[in-house]
């Protein structure tokens, strides 16, 4: 009685995906059924290896870190090798230079990859294993370095964003290994450990290695995102990021309150009017010509928005919020996603610890970001912030010193959905989870994909993994179980329906 349950239902999954361009490929079942019983097998030790590097605290926002960021490095180049891959560190000889004025050598980049076979396409994947700043202060119900599960949930800082992706992607090429079948693709990696501080030095590795790294790549992956609702999906666009630093000098000496209050022009009072001039409740930008360029809206893209199935009231819940600044999905996911936006991030200098403090700060320094989408230009935001911050500062007629400096300064990306690889992402992922993707574009910053369509001229897909509410960059980041171990199977998936490509 089973068999004939199981034959059925295989012929109803036959008929069915025949009817559909986006279906899975014929034969893929059979090809595919050993890889995803070895995946679900060995899922708990899946879940060990996670657990293994969400332990190193590979925080690259603080150079102090970056040993740790080498650390998690060198784990990633080994587990590569043992898998049989070989593995360069690329050194690129740059330095940072840290606000102090102090200059900092960059760590290793992985470049990696399989066997090669001159008869297969080859994929090259990109993934990062830095992580933002994580401490159970900030508000963590667990401790964010000690991957966690509870309810299916994998709790801990990189969970979602990015080594669990990243070790999907090595489980999907062991699954291959470990059950004898033939890898279908030539399989490339590049792994950085700097993409949380804006990919310092991948740019000109990309421009350095583009004739041999490079050159016989067909395809360029990443999955540094997640899905926005329940729903898996394929990212076509991501937005750019400019981040702001104002700092605004005043005494020489943080001074009395009470002493010389209401005697002195307040840094604190400049850098607040500052602040406030750069957009108004709704969320609009306020500074002149920042927003000109933004790409019009077309029908065709319009009508994406239609299938996504974005619940509003969900997403309040998520994000703890009574309302959003728009009424409609499609405004919401649009503010999102291909509009741009101002973030205030905070303020260096000011007391904010528990309890009162009468002090004055003498040196105070806002921090604030714009998200930009196409056909908006880094330095052009730039200029044109910084001529405003300006302007603002001359009308308060104020003895005290203003200093604006901006970096990171990340393009927008937005690819071709005709391309042939979104094509076989799609049959992946209805192979794996038995739907068609949404179509989404993602609100934060990549920088890479934008530099890997610029400079190879490579074709460029994003394959999310990650649940809508991962919670990727705030308290209590995770990744589902399920997410990651099916994740892997669309992985796995995802190698075999290139190779079919024509």
């Amino acid at each position: 009685m089973t068999k004939l349950i199981v034959v059925a239902f295989l012929l109803l999954h036959t008929l069915y995906s025949s009817s559909s361009s986006s279906s899975s490929s014929p034969g893929a079942a059979g090809m595919l059924e050993p890889l995803f019983q070895y995946i679900d097998d060995h899922q708990n030790q899946f879940v060990q290896r996670l657990k293994e590097w969400v332990a190193v605290q590979s925080n690259s926002g603080d150079h102090t870190k970056w040993g740790e960021v080498e650390r998690i490095l060198n784990m990633t180049a080994v587990r590569i090798q043992e898998m049989g891959g070989t593995v360069e560190m690329y050194l690129s000889g740059l330095s940072h230079k840290l606000p102090s004025g102090e200059t900092v050598p960059l760590p290793p980049v992985i470049l990696a990859e399989f066997e090669r076979d001159p008869k297969k396409a080859t994929l090259c994947i990109y993934g990062h294993v830095d992580v933002q700043p994580a401490k159970m202060a900030d508000g963590w119900t667990t401790d964010p370095f000690n991957l966690t599960e509870i309810k299916g949930n994998l709790y801990g800082r990189g969970a979602t964003d990015n080594k669990g992706p990243v070790l999907a992607w090595l489980h999907a090429v062991e699954s291959y290994q470990a059950t004898k079948k033939e890898i279908p693709v030539n399989i490339k990696l590049i792994i950085e450990g700097l993409e949380e501080v804006g990919s310092y030095g991948l740019l000109e590795l990309t421009r350095k290695r583009n004739d041999s790294f490079f050159a016989d790549v067909d395809f360029i992956v990443i999955s540094d995102n997640v899905w926005a609702t329940r729903s898996p999906a394929l990212t076509y666009g991501t937005r750019g990021s400019s981040y702001f630093f104002v700092e605004v000098d005043g005494p020489k000496l943080d001074c009395h309150s009470g002493v010389y209050g209401g005697s002195i022009q307040e840094p604190m009072s400049d850098l607040i009017a500052l602040l406030g001039s750069l957009l108004d409740h709704t969320g609009k930008i306020l500074v002149p010509g920042v927003t000109d360029d933004v790409a019009p809206l077309t029908e065709d893209e319009r009508k994406l928005y239609d299938n996504i199935s974005f619940d509003l009231e969900e997403m309040k819940s998520v994000a703890g919020v009574k309302h959003f600044l728009q009424d409609t999905k499609e405004e919401v996911l649009m503010a999102r996603w291909r509009n741009p936006s101002l973030s205030i991030h905070g303020i260096q200098g000011a007391f904010s610890e528990p309890g009162t403090k009468t002090v004055i700060p003498k040196q105070v320094t806002g921090k604030f970001s714009i998200r930009q989408v196409p056909n908006m230009d880094p330095p052009d935001v730039e200029r044109k912030v910084k001529e405003h911050l300006q302007q603002v500062f001359s009308t308060l007629k104020s003895p005290n010193r203003l200093r604006v400096t901006a970096t990171v300064g990340a393009k927008p990306w937005v690819a071709n959905l005709k391309d042939p690889q979104y094509v076989a992402g799609q049959r992946a992922v209805r192979e794996v989870f038995g739907v068609d993707p949404e179509l989404i574009r993602e609100g934060s910053t990549i920088p890479i994909a934008q530099n890997f369509q610029e400079e190879t001229g490579k074709s460029v897909m994003m394959l999310p993994i990650g649940g809508h509410d991962d919670g990727e960059h705030s308290q209590n980041e995770k990744i589902s179980r399920y997410n990651y171990i099916e994740g892997t199977k669309l992985f796995a998936a995802y190698f075999y329906e290139l190779s079919l490509l024509k």
